[in-house]
């Protein structure tokens, strides 16, 4: 063996020097991985040719090796590193030649192109990446960032370290809004740091905050590590747990598992929410402490009063932004708890439910029934006995049968009695417009309240409507004429009130973005759509966004933008209350116009997006935009293929599989993926997120998703693991972001010192949620998919 190694060892030490001497070659990273497979292939075939890589395998035909067979042992366990004292013969790492290898290698890699870059299942998903990428890019370029930063330093420079608290403010707002670490960094190292500097802030606490706030983006949903990881994720869940159950002796993962062995990416963003705002909140707890105990290197800073905005009282403060929406949204919370608000949908579903089966599955085979019972417990199998005994007595699970037309009437007749008297929908419409109204005071108390006031008179109306004149059984088209006045009197009121608020410096640059992130994030989490939906919902909100700031810039109408969206909103409001399929037989003349004015909205709404294109394209803004998305979104398909030929190189010659024998030596899980996770970690110094996931992910995933830990857990784990690899030195990243841009006073060796804490914080993080799981899958367990 040379050097005393093992050929396979040998050869994945052949495989790093490749990849880290084509990484500091200073090529293209997207070429470098595909070019570090190839010549890593090469050295180890010439190599195993001239006899010099000898693998030491196994002697299977020994009689040490049947005597462990004989003893109950599965021969998938048996390894050289859980029985190094086995017979074993030398035989080159190619066993049947490099050139079978090569082969191989090349009609794999022709498919795997095909599965997960062309037209696999997960194409679709990798499309948020697209999408995504646009939306970030574009908000950048719309200056948001600018104004964000300049409006959360008056709002928290008078605290002790309030300006570095507004940087993680912001970088959080941006990582909801954006995702784009780059971008991030460059925007806020540009923007915040000379004012930090100005203002006597410490290099190093002002540098840190930047590079760290700025890689929020990669934890805090939509995040485009999660959706990478969590393509890759879903698949090895699946593959792993279907091996797992065989190994036990059941027939797939289902049975064994009693669930689905599935995890989407919309479900890793509901994972993500709660340690992204973790991580936000820890940087933002140091930089106040740090000021605290600093107060020389992080004083608090006092701005101008906000120009445009009326002074208000502490009390009237309290009472507007506090106290009155709080009492809406309980009272609307109450009232459902006693079904004064509540459903009126009088649909009826024309097949009876399908009888539910046991909780698990019981006819299985008696080794399978012993690891069903090791998995759940003998008191959940005692459950599913009981349940399929209860089901087997009443003639098997009860099938769906097709209602006749006097059940259908029976049941819709209970649920106009069950009914509650307001609606669900008029009562949230009404609630978003009544903390307008009160909002719209607290702005400005010493305006006129005369039209907040008709507002409020009309929000009554609309309730009183509701109970006394508008029924379940009513048509959508009459209920909307009984509620025109009263809906009338408080767009009115409304009208006035947004008008007010736009006057706040807070409110006017915080209210666009954030109705952005409410409208993707909270229709992935709330499982209304899937990523890549909701990803082109954000570009195209994006879009129109910037456009908007940029006619405002050019002092030109914004109008056509804001009736645009106005029209999305109609569109979604008729086809919320009208049915507009397009295949049912009977149509009414109020289908009819509801369709007439959705076609209409859509329309317009499409016209007011072609429209922030042609202004953007005019203004120079949209050519750029598009060309950097084309690159960014390149590099990371490039890179997706020139990972999947190294990962072929390593399989070829045995080394993924020889990593995963190392790693299931391990008798204990957890000792498992704390030695993944210290991996991952130190790579981070030398290698880029997209590198670990595409390259080293795909080799340990099997092991550490095939065991009994939460998938979700473990993705949102590596997920921060990963985000510390962007302010890891020398090449982090985000410190070469922020170098590019920060002033010649900042030295490289103020960025290091300053990230160096944070770093230590991301590892505070990790052990915040190894301890403490429940972080990550509490979100996903109170959010119905």
């Amino acid at each position: 063996m040379l050097f005393g190694l093992d050929g396979v060892e040998i050869g994945l030490i052949i495989v790093f020097l490749c990849l880290f001497g084509a990484i500091l070659s200073g090529f293209p990273v997207a070429f470098s991985i595909g070019g570090a497979g190839v010549i890593s292939f090469a050295i180890i075939a010439a190599l195993d040719s001239s006899g010099l890589l000898i693998h030491q395998a196994i002697d299977t035909s020994s009689e040490a090796y049947r005597q462990i067979i004989a003893s109950g042992v599965k021969p998938e366990t048996i390894s050289v590193f859980r029985y190094p004292d086995l017979p074993r013969y030398a035989q080159p790492v190619f066993d049947r030649g490099w050139e079978v290898a090569l082969d191989r290698n090349v009609s794999f890699i022709v498919n795997r192109m095909n599965e997960r870059v062309l037209a696999g299942a997960s194409i679709e998903t990798l499309l948020a990446v697209l999408m995504f990428v646009l939306m970030g890019i574009t908000l950048e370029r719309s200056k948001i960032a600018n104004d964000l930063l300049t409006t959360m330093a008056r709002v928290f420079g008078p605290l002790p370290g309030g300006l570095a608290v507004s940087v993680v403010v912001v970088g959080a707002f941006l990582a909801a809004s954006t995702g784009i670490v780059g971008a991030t960094v460059v925007t806020m190292g540009l923007l915040s740091l000379p004012t930090m500097l100005r203002n006597n802030y410490s290099p190093e606490i002002a540098t840190g905050v930047i590079a760290a706030s700025g890689t929020l983006g990669q934890i805090i949903p939509p995040s485009i590590v999660i959706v990478l990881l969590g393509t890759l994720a879903g698949d090895l869940y699946s593959v792993a747990q279907e091996a797992r159950a065989q190994e036990v002796g059941c027939s797939d993962a289902l049975t064994y598992l009693g669930e689905p062995a599935v995890v989407s990416v919309g479900t890793l963003f509901q994972a993500a929410l709660l340690p992204g705002i973790l991580l936000a909140l820890l940087y933002g707890l140091y930089a106040f402490g740090y000021a605290l105990l600093n107060p020389s290197k992080a004083p608090a800073v006092r701005f101008t009063g906000e120009p445009g905005s009326e002074t208000t009282t502490r009390g009237e403060k309290f009472t507007w932004f506090v106290g009155a929406p709080v009492a809406l949204i309980v009272g609307l919370m109450l009232a459902s708890q006693v079904n004064i608000i509540g459903s009126q949908s009088l649909t009826v579903d024309t097949f009876t439910s399908r009888g539910e089966g046991a909780s698990l599955r019981t006819n299985v085979s008696a080794e399978c029934k012993t690891a069903m019972i090791d998995l759940h417990g003998q008191s959940a199998w005692d459950a599913a006995i009981a349940e399929q005994a209860e089901i087997d007595a009443a003639g098997g699970v009860q099938e769906s049968t097709r209602l006749s037309p006097e059940q259908i009437a029976e049941a819709r007749l209970a649920k106009i009695d069950d009914a509650a008297p307001i609606g669900t929908g008029v009562a949230t419409i009404l609630l978003i417009l009544s903390l307008v109204l009160v909002m719209g005071r607290g702005i400005a108390p010493s305006a006129s309240p005369r039209p907040l006031i008709i507002g409020g008179i009309g929000v009554i109306l609309a309730l009183l409507a509701d109970i006394l004149l508008i029924g379940p059984a009513m048509s959508s088209g009459a209920s909307i004429l009984i509620l025109l006045i009263p809906y009338g009197l408080v767009l009115y009121g409304a009208g006035h009130a947004a008008g007010r608020l736009a006057q706040n410096d807070l409110i006017r640059v915080v209210f666009p973005p954030l109705v952005l992130i409410v409208a993707v994030l909270g229709s992935i989490l709330g499982g209304i759509t899937n990523p890549t939906p909701a990803a082109a919902l954000g570009a195209g909100g994006a879009i129109m966004l910037a456009a908007y700031r940029k006619l405002k810039d050019e002092e030109r109408s914004g109008k056509i933008i804001i009736w645009a969206t106005l029209a999305i909103v109609l569109a979604i409001l008729i086809g919320i209350n009208f049915d507009l399929r397009i295949n049912i037989s009977d149509v009414t003349f109020e289908t009819w116009v509801a369709f007439f004015f959705a076609k209409a909205a859509y329309l317009f709404a499409l016209f007011g997006l072609l429209f922030s294109c042609w202004v953007l394209f005019a203004g120079g803004v949209l050519t750029p935009v598009v060309r950097e998305t084309a690159k960014v979104t390149s590099m990371v398909f490039t890179i997706l293929i020139g990972s999947q030929l190294l990962n072929l190189v390593v399989i070829s010659f045995g080394g993924e599989h020889y990593i995963q024998q190392f790693l299931r030596s391990f008798d204990s899980e957890f000792q498992v993926f704390l030695i993944v996770m210290l991996v991952l970690f130190v790579l981070g110094f030398v290698l880029d997120f997209l590198e670990i996931i595409y390259i080293v992910i795909p080799i340990v995933g099997p092991v550490i998703y095939g065991g009994t830990f939460d998938p979700k857990w473990v993705t949102i784990m590596i997920a921060v693991n990963l985000q510390t690899s962007f302010l890891t030195p020398p090449f982090g990243f985000a410190l070469f972001y922020l170098r590019g841009v920060a002033p010649k006073e900042v030295t490289t060796g103020h960025i290091y010192r300053g990230v160096a804490p944070f770093v230590l914080i991301q590892v505070v993080g990790l052990a915040i949620l190894w301890f403490f799981p429940a972080i990550v899958t509490i979100v996903p367990a109170l959010i119905p998919n």
